[in-house]
């Protein structure tokens, strides 16, 4: 029997930069001019289940959106604005039964609302980049949260970064 070459390409995504790649692109579609979001939710076969990005709820037009951060609360963006994994958790279609034991990619860590939204799905593990907000009372609230309830996170790191050009003609 001859010997098997393996000539595959070496430079492919892992698993991980896949889903959370899909999740960085569904992040463009925020409108959010300062922070944009995306989350992606894959059940333990590796599909994707559903995806969400930050944005206004349905029905509310983006344009007479108030994005502001800062000033009167009722004409900032903080009560209106429908958080990446909020909207992936509640874009899923199928049977909530697929969502046990999903793990959840979002390229910002979960603030206690979603956290509250991550556990009651059944979601198990929440794969992030980026903690900037790691110090707020939120993200504290949150990591109590998942810790409390057995839910993973773990920071996404790269053996190799990557940059991905994605061009669409």
């Amino acid at each position: 029997m001859s010997e098997i070459k393996n000539k595959n390409r070496k430079d492919y995504l892992k698993w991980d930069e896949y889903f959370m790649a899909i999740a960085k692109l569904s992040a463009l579609r925020s409108k959010d001019p300062n922070t944009q979001v995306g989350a992606c939710i894959v059940g333990d076969d590796n599909r994707i289940l559903s995806i969400g990005y930050n944005g206004t709820p349905n029905g509310f037009d983006d344009v007479y959106f108030p994005w502001e951060r800062e000033g009167n609360p009722l004409e900032t963006k903080y009560l209106y604005v429908v958080h990446a994994e909020r909207n992936a958790i509640l874009n899923y279609k199928g049977s909530r039964r697929d969502l046990e034991n999903a793990k959840i990619y979002v390229d910002l860590f979960p603030c206690n609302e979603c956290a509250k939204e991550i556990i009651q799905s059944g979601i198990k593990e929440v794969i992030y980049l980026c903690d900037k907000y790691a110090d707020t009372e939120s993200v504290i609230a949150s990591k109590r949260l998942f810790d409390e309830c057995g839910i993973i996170y773990r920071k996404l790191e790269f053996e190799h970064p990557k940059t991905l050009t994605l061009e669409l003609k």
